[in-house]
């Protein structure tokens, strides 16, 4: 079990970094803009402009490098959970393609799949012990 925890840690934190590196280096093609006026586009226009996207990206970065590492993936998964959940919530209520593609439902998965192997560490969080 351990070995395949630390496969889904590699290859889900490598996504994240690979993703986030080709914004931030400016590398690979460019995605087809939304359509104007549609929502998608006013998320992104309001995003990439203000530098906020660049500091997801950043994020995105930092947090694939610790989960790819078995002793900060549980600090790792804390940066990316938000941003997930964020991909997913986009893909539902602005894009409104639904999160059934391979690809998000991957993303979810093996963030849950990290999550429950991890869930002795995460525990802390939801217990009384302040």
């Amino acid at each position: 079990m351990r070995l395949l925890t630390n496969l889904v840690g590699f290859l889900f934190g490598g996504l994240f970094v690979a993703v986030g590196l080709m914004v931030l280096l400016d590398l690979g093609p460019k995605p087809e803009p939304p359509p104007a006026g549609s929502p998608a586009a006013s998320f992104f226009a309001a995003f990439g402009p203000t530098g906020y996207l660049m500091f997801v990206k950043v994020l995105e970065v930092l947090g694939g490098v610790l989960t790819a590492i078995p002793k900060t993936r549980c600090l790792g998964l804390l940066v990316l959970g938000p941003i997930v959940v964020n991909i997913l919530a986009f893909h539902q209520f602005v894009a409104g393609d639904g999160v059934l593609s391979p690809m998000l439902l991957g993303i979810a998965g093996a963030s849950l799949f990290l999550l429950v192997a991890e869930r002795r560490a995460f525990a802390g969080l939801v217990t009384r012990g302040c």
